[in-house]
């Protein structure tokens, strides 16, 4: 293992569980206490963030596998953290943003969706990406994890 692919994979755990936290946990809770935003605009505006974000989780996602199918690190624990977050990532956008856009698009347009826990299961999904992340980023700069035997 090269000191360059685990320091990289290292800020890239970091980057990610930071715009993860900015965006999920403090940019859009702030949005909805705006009391001049309607909700159709905010809703709207949710719609372009969480796709950006989305974007930008992919590209982390990758450049996470990669770098660990690479060698950048062989702990157990590192890996499932990192599997974790990668498939949180992927459920996300095969299933559950384009199910949310949808909804958003009937409230945008004045409608009102029937009531699911769609936005319940997206915050626990974010959640146990940011705690997956934040342990991989420990594991990588404690560089303690057990290593995985083949």
């Amino acid at each position: 293992m090269t000191d360059w692919k685990r320091n990289s994979l290292t800020i890239v755990v970091l980057l990610w569980a930071g715009i993860l936290f900015g965006v999920s946990f403090l940019a859009t809770p702030a949005k909805f206490q705006a009391p001049s935003l309607t909700l159709p605009a905010a809703v709207d505006v949710g719609r372009s963030t969480f796709a950006a974000l989305n974007r930008v989780e992919l590209g982390c996602a990758l450049l996470a596998g990669a770098l660990l199918l690479g060698g950048a690190a062989r702990g157990l624990w590192l890996r499932f953290a990192s599997g974790l977050a990668i498939l949180g990532v992927l459920l996300e956008t095969v299933w559950l943003l384009p199910v949310l856009d949808e909804r958003a698009r009937i409230v945008i347009d004045g409608g009102m969706p029937p009531a699911s826990n769609l936005h319940e299961l997206y915050i626990a999904l974010d959640v146990v990406k940011f705690l997956a992340l934040v342990t991989a980023a420990f594991l990588l700069l404690s560089r303690t994890e057990p290593a995985l035997h083949h």
